[in-house]
């Protein structure tokens, strides 16, 4: 072990899009099924109250891959500029970098410190200019067309399958079966370089479509509810969010006020289902790891840019910051340089992740910007953070507002929408599913106050 240690490790950064913290059994009533993604967390280290800095791709993602939150380095929503990462920073030290699927950068094909990249972007593939990436030029040359936003409003249960799909093509044709296929074909051919390798799943985003064999793979008892939630006192942008969804056809959902207990329990279970998918893959890209001789060696990093509401709130997708939005997994790998089987439930932020697999890798890392190292924390040599915050701007989805903020600890969560006399403030002590808006509470003036001030002075 100390020879390995004495050599760089190769690094596997897998990142699933839209996937949400309880989709994974070892959770805290965790309902998918995921034996891979289980085996990281008994064998690694599990954060179990981590945060990303915004409830969609492009904002979350460039905040992570530059440790700073979203308003300080301007990308704010989906389609803004963004094309520098710290991924440079392990190329510049003589690791080969390889981002293999989805990274969502702004444009598609940004270097971002990758040598190379094989670039798999939304699932949806219905992107304005029209940007053909690597899965796309395959299955064209396959003569194949897979389902996209134009295609699947023709299902004749389009209306009322909230977005849920069967794959229509064969298994291997699908999005998170190419990655992980091209992730095993790249490992084959590794020289004696270290590696740093991005995996980006598509999945589990909408649509969700796994191959029919794998929802045989969800136990149905074992998937949960939504809690009842009534929004008649909700705030315009969560409304109007919700009504966008409902009349429009984004991702290739058609959502429902009031979906019914058998369409929110399909939804959930195509849902688990592609998750599965994706856990099964990363087995496999394991093994292969495995093969080489270089697993022992090897850093595995497993986590999402944001989760899903799944009927949550009577929502679907994302851009809310309600916790099954913001809150991800988060797994670090590292044999003989982590203890097994940590699980901490300190409150962290995504980008803390970066110091600790800088100093895990033995990589120096001058600035860590707004990061703080979560292996420090996980060690106790230094606190928690006392706060995790997430931004957006406003967008098609959310058309009335310029900007949200959200500050959360573990008692209290506060969304200020500037230029607004509306907000959000839970208490999520006794309200943890965020069912009950406190902030025209004169009870909670103080605490809101506060939470406002902390905002302001911190993002």
């Amino acid at each position: 072990m100390i020879d390995q240690l004495m050599q760089k490790p190769d690094i596997l950064l897998i990142i699933t899009d839209q996937q949400r913290w309880d989709s994974i059994t070892c959770a805290d009533h965790g309902w998918g099924h995921t034996p891979n993604i289980d085996r990281l967390a008994n064998e690694g280290v599990y954060f179990e109250q981590c945060y990303c800095a915004a409830p969609s791709c492009v904002p979350s993602r460039a905040s992570f891959f530059n440790m700073q939150w979203p308003s300080k380095i301007g990308p704010m929503k989906n389609g803004d500029l963004w094309k520098t990462s710290w991924v440079q920073l392990f190329k510049d030290t003589g690791y080969r970098t390889l981002n293999v699927g989805k990274m969502h950068t702004q444009p598609f094909d940004a270097k971002c410190g990758f040598d190379q990249r094989f670039i798999v972007e939304n699932k949806d593939r219905f992107n304005e200019p029209r940007f053909y990436d690597d899965y796309d030029k395959h299955l064209k040359q396959l003569g194949k067309t897979p389902p996209n936003r134009l295609t699947t409003p023709r299902a004749p249960d389009y209306t009322t399958n909230l977005g849920a799909f069967a794959w229509p093509l064969d298994k291997e044709l699908h999005y998170d079966y190419y990655v992980a296929k091209t992730a095993k074909w790249l490992l084959d051919g590794l020289d004696d370089s270290p590696l740093f390798m991005q995996i980006g799943f598509p999945g589990p985003h909408t649509p969700y479509d796994p191959p029919a064999e794998y929802l045989n793979l969800i136990d149905e008892s074992k998937i949960p509810f939504p809690p009842e939630y009534e929004p008649g006192d909700e705030i315009l942008p969560l409304k109007q969010y919700r009504q966008i969804m409902i009349e429009g056809n984004h991702d290739g959902i058609m959502w429902n006020e009031r979906p019914t207990s058998e369409q929110l329990r399909r939804l959930r279970k195509y849902y688990a289902a592609n998750v599965a998918m994706i856990d099964e893959q990363i087995g496999e890209i394991i093994a292969k790891q495995e093969a080489n001789g270089r697993l022992d060696n090897t850093i595995i990093i497993f986590t999402s840019d944001h989760g899903d509401s799944l009927g949550d709130h009577r929502q679907i997708e994302k851009w809310t910051m309600y916790d099954e939005n913001i809150r991800v997994p988060a797994i670090i790998w590292a044999p003989g340089r982590l203890k097994e089987g940590q699980r901490s439930k300190q409150l962290i932020a995504q980008m803390d992740l970066v110091p600790m697999l800088f100093e895990l890798a033995g990589v120096q890392l001058e600035d860590s910007g707004d990061a703080i190292n979560a292996k420090s924390v996980l060690e106790n040599k230094r606190p928690e953070r006392e706060y995790v915050y997430a931004e957006h701007g406003g967008c098609t989805q959310l058309p009335d507002i310029e900007c949200m903020t959200m500050i959360r600890n573990k008692e209290y969560k506060l969304v200020h929408y500037p230029n607004r006399d509306y907000g959000e403030l839970y208490n999520l002590i006794e309200d943890p599913y965020e069912l009950s808006n406190l902030w025209n509470s004169k009870s909670h003036a103080s605490i809101r106050s506060n939470l406002e001030r902390q905002t302001n002075s911190t993002t």
